[in-house]
């Protein structure tokens, strides 16, 4: 999943038996006015989140863990204890 200014986008993919990666499905989606005015890291959380519901059916029914893969270390500050606002606590308790 990745996140720019207007837009967000991600694939999920899985490995097949012959070590390539196989494409299962594809998001993107717009931002709308308020979700443009998010600080970075918040974008990026927003897309994975928003992954995470589109392709929720999916994972569940995995035999295996799964991996969420981003190209941003902005989300390195969601690992870190931090002064959470509203968004982000209401992320936090949807991720737990």
């Amino acid at each position: 999943m990745d996140a720019l200014d207007y837009a967000m986008g991600g694939v999920l993919s899985m490995e097949g038996e012959d070590r390539l990666w196989k494409l299962v499905a594809f998001l993107s989606k717009s931002l709308n006015k308020t979700e443009r005015n998010y600080e970075i890291h918040d974008k990026k959380m927003l897309a994975i989140i928003r992954g995470l519901e589109a392709w929720k059916h999916l994972l569940e029914e995995a035999q295996f863990k799964f991996e969420i893969w981003t190209d941003h270390k902005n989300l390195e500050y969601f690992i870190k204890a931090q002064k959470l606002n509203k968004r982000q606590a209401q992320w936090a308790l949807y991720l737990s």
